[in-house]
């Protein structure tokens, strides 16, 4: 596989990753407490509702990133 197939597959998977961080914001947070717990560490938002949109904005943002990234591999 070369290098080009590999980069548009990375991009791709970062860009799912971006709408599932967009599109389940709590599940995402209720994850990330879970993977916290064997740690012994109790984490929880101050106010779940920033919390979730705050999420939102970053998987909008990992989509925007993806979209730049792919159109920069195909350029090249």
């Amino acid at each position: 596989m070369s290098l080009f197939w590999i980069r548009v597959i990375v991009v791709i998977i970062a860009m799912l990753f971006g709408a599932y961080l967009a599109l389940r914001p709590r599940q995402v947070i209720e994850m990330q407490i879970a993977l916290y717990r064997p740690f012994n560490w109790k984490i929880e938002p101050i106010s779940m509702e920033k919390e979730i949109k705050n999420t939102r904005i970053m998987g909008a943002a990992v989509i925007i990133l993806g979209i730049i990234a792919f159109v920069y591999i195909i350029m090249q």
